[in-house]
């Protein structure tokens, strides 16, 4: 369980460049497997993955407490995922970047600075897919996505993003009654990923 110590504006955000640039220093997990910013557990983490040429891109709504060599249930689904849809790897990435187990202890307003600073990390992984492949973005948030008025906005940034590098957006199971893409957690592990009309969902996302 992780419950943050308080909104995420009262902490210090290290900007996600400089994360990136300290990441893999430390002995607590393989670097040349796992891909880990920032590269300690705190408060946010913008990315967590597994290294390869092929990765698919799972976006749920906010970190929890995986980190590299312990996932959590959902984590353990998107590798499954992953794997039987013919990747070799798996990128988890988050609407917003705050740690919180529960949605509802999220920030209440959006720390802008995080969003931004997330954004920055979207754009990296999307830039480095896409010098061998269009990369494949699961869109996998539920319905949580419901829990803060903000969120959606986060989303559409993220879709501009995707557009700038030919993003495949997919999702995996039955969507919900308002269309909003599946979670990994209770997939099948043999679930196969469909294309997913993300600029159809975006027109009735409010």
């Amino acid at each position: 369980m992780h419950i943050p110590s308080g909104a995420s504006q009262t902490i210090d955000i290290l900007p996600f460049e400089e994360a990136l640039g300290l990441s893999g220093r430390g002995e607590d997990y393989d670097s040349g497997r796992w891909l880990y910013v920032p590269d300690f557990y705190t408060e946010y983490r913008y990315i967590l993955g597994t290294r390869g040429s092929n990765p698919l891109i799972c976006i749920g709504i906010n970190p929890s407490t995986a980190e590299p060599d312990n996932l959590d249930n959902t984590l353990k689904s998107v590798a499954r995922i992953a794997e039987g849809n013919g990747f070799d790897s798996w990128i988890m990435f988050n609407v917003y970047a705050q740690r919180a187990t529960r949605p509802d202890d999220m920030d209440r307003e959006m720390n802008r600075r995080l969003h931004g600073e997330n954004m920055a990390a979207f754009e990296y992984i999307l830039r480095g897919v896409a010098q061998g492949l269009r990369p494949a973005v699961w869109a996998a948030w539920g319905t949580i996505i419901e829990k803060r008025p903000y969120l959606p906005g986060c989303v559409r940034d993220m879709v501009r993003l995707g557009r700038d590098y030919n993003a495949r957006w997919l999702c995996a199971g039955k969507r919900s009654a308002k269309g909003h893409p599946h979670h990994p957690l209770y997939l099948r592990k043999d679930e196969k990923t469909q294309d997913f009309d993300i600029e159809g969902y975006l027109e009735g996302l409010k």
